[in-house]
This record gives C-alpha cells, sequence and structure tokens, in this order.
C-alpha cells in the first residue's frame, strides 16, 4: 500500500470561524465552518481517500480488507474494523461549550460498547486575545459542580489559558475543557463522538434554539482531581522528532523542519498519520512512494511500511505524527 490522502468531512457549527478553508487550500461556500475531520472511522462520518487507485472507498472499508496491514496487528485486535484516530482541526471563532468526555468504562456502559475519548491539542494558530479552559483550579464536589452549572459559576473553578502557537494541551477522559475564541487547533482523539456538554454560555444553537446541556451524564464522567498545570511542556528541536504525548491511545509528534528526515517504522506494529500544520514539502515511503504535502494536508502511512522520509521545501514544513503503540 501507499500514502494515502483523504477528503476533508467539513461540519458547519454555531462557533466556527472563517480559517479552515484558507488553510487548507479548499473553496467552500459553507459559512462558519467549525471543524474538518481530516481522517475519521466514526460511523457516519467515514473519511474517503482521495488519491491512487483506492479513491472513494472509505477507510472502514479499507480497514476491513486489508487489516493489520493498513493499521498493525494489535490495534486490528483491539478496535477491528473501525479506526482507532479522529484527526480533526478545529476553528473556533466563539467559545466552545463547557464539555467533558467519558472514559472507555463508562462509554461503553452508557453507549453501547462505544470508546471513550481521551484527546489533545496543538495550537496551530492563535489570535491576540486566544484562550481556552483545562482542568479545575480548585476542589469541588459532584454536588458543588451541579450547584455552579446552574448559577452560571463554573467557569470561576476553570484554569483559563491564554494561548499562543505551539501550545499544547493533553487532556485524559474526564477532564473538562473548552476551547475558547481565536483559537485554532489540530485535535488528535480517540474514535469517538461521545461529548457531554456541561455549560453553553446562554448561547442558541443554528436552529435558534437553546443546545441541550448534559448536566447529569457528566457529573459522573468528570476527574475532580485538581492539578497545578494543564498545559503540557516539551523540548522543540529542529530537524527531529520532539514527542508531545505518550499515552496508551497515542503518541504524538512535532517535527520542524528544515532539512529531511526520516522515522523508522520498522518496529512500529501501527499506522503513521502525518498532520501538516505549516510550510509544504514532501514524504517519501520505504517502498518508494512519493506524496506532496502542504499546510492542511494528512495523509496516512500504512503499518505494512518501514518507514518515511519527510523532505521540506525551501521555506521549511511543520508537520504532527501520531501512532498507536
Amino acid at each position: 500500500m501507499y500514502p494515502l490522502k483523504f477528503k476533508p468531512i467539513l461540519k458547519t457549527l454555531v462557533w466556527g470561524g472563517e480559517k479552515i478553508a484558507p488553510f487548507k487550500e479548499i473553496t467552500t461556500d459553507q459559512h462558519n465552518i467549525g471543524e474538518s475531520w481530516e481522517l475519521s472511522g466514526v460511523k457516519g462520518n467515514e473519511s474517503v481517500v482521495a488519491n491512487g487507485e483506492f479513491a472513494g472507498k472509505t477507510i472502514t472499508e479499507l480497514v476491513h480488507e486489508y487489516k493489520g496491514k493498513l493499521i498493525g496487528e494489535k490495534n486490528y485486535s483491539r478496535t477491528g474494523d473501525q479506526f482507532p484516530l479522529l484527526i480533526k482541526f478545529i476553528d473556533a471563532k466563539q467559545d466552545l461549550s463547557i464539555q467533558v468526555h467519558p472514559n472507555d468504562e463508562l462509554a461503553a456502559a452508557r453507549h453501547n460498547g462505544s470508546k471513550g475519548k481521551t484527546e489533545m491539542w496543538y495550537v496551530v494558530a492563535a489570535d491576540k486575545d486566544a484562550h481556552l479552559m483545562s482542568g479545575l483550579t480548585q476542589e469541588i464536589t459532584p454536588e458543588e459542580y451541579e450547584q455552579r452549572v446552574n448559577n452560571h459559576t463554573i467557569t470561576d473553578v476553570l484554569h483559563d489559558y491564554k494561548v499562543a502557537p505551539g501550545d499544547v494541551f493533553f487532556l485524559p477522559a474526564g477532564r473538562i475543557h473548552s476551547i475558547g475564541s481565536g483559537s485554532f487547533i489540530a485535535e488528535i482523539q480517540q474514535t469517538s463522538d461521545i461529548t457531554y456538554r456541561i455549560y453553553d454560555f446562554g448561547r442558541l444553537g443554528l436552529d435558534g434554539k437553546p443546545r441541550e446541556l448534559h448536566t447529569e451524564l457528566a457529573k459522573a464522567a468528570i476527574d475532580y482531581t485538581v492539578y497545578p498545570d494543564y498545559k503540557t511542556s516539551y523540548a522543540k528541536v529542529k530537524d527531529q522528532e520532539n514527542v508531545l504525548v505518550d499515552c496508551s491511545y497515542f503518541t504524538t509528534s512535532l517535527y520542524d523542519m528544515e532539512k529531511p528526515v526520516t522515522k523508522d517504522l520498522t518496529d512500529l506494529d501501527s499506522f503513521l498519520v502525518v498532520i501538516c500544520i505549516a510550510g509544504r514539502g514532501s514524504l517519501k515511503d520505504s517502498d518508494g512512494n512519493e506524496v506532496s504535502l502542504h499546510q492542511g494536508e494528512t495523509v496516512l502511512i500504512p503499518a505494512e511500511c518501514k518507514g518515511v522520509t519527510f523532505t521540506p521545501a525551501e521555506t521549511g514544513m511543520q508537520v504532527l505524527t501520531s501512532y498507536v503503540r
């Protein structure tokens, strides 16, 4: 198999902005595009291949056909025909709702065996006053949580971060969070679309009605542990792999390149997702298959591939990579 590109799935949302289309070099008449699902195995939102002999096939069809050769033997034994990660770009013109996601155990019990949702954010771009919320600033009980939702003070106990390009936040299932206005983010997460909306600032949906809240469902899903900081620190070194997050659901790294870099995939037993967040260039796999790559594109390297070389253009290239170990 060869490196695969996919057609983006664009989502119009009440809080969406105007950055996604020019960032991805696509033309669309849609407004308020809040999300571009770059690679998705979510039922009803399955990504479709855009290049080569598999063009027109869904990622689910390819996983069913090629199994471990595409996603890795261990991954296939765990997730079957469902691709294990969901990759998005998110453009927040307004604050998103305050929300939380269940863990695997709770999601399976409540949602017919579904997976939970652990995720991470990489801030690609940010307006001057861009911000986001992640985690609690003080200890609260489930009862106080419910009171604060009802009396509109839940934001008083959430850590509000001013953000800049390159900031990283890891969001294990159970952590309260909200992407704030002015933030343009690459999100990598488990394949799950289960969200419990806690608070929505009194906003109306695209249908003109208040959006549903899931106060009681969220109550049992929240991790009430307080941590000193929720922002991820990492080293950023040119022309080599910089690991951002390494957890049981995904390992994500940043490459900021001015010269070619090769990654050995021989012992990985996993696909590799490559997300170009800046610049342009190309990638070539160990079989000599080469594809161009520019800002806003996402490429899937099959698990049977033994290596990949990234070659930036003269102006450089930045990519995120992610796999499941």
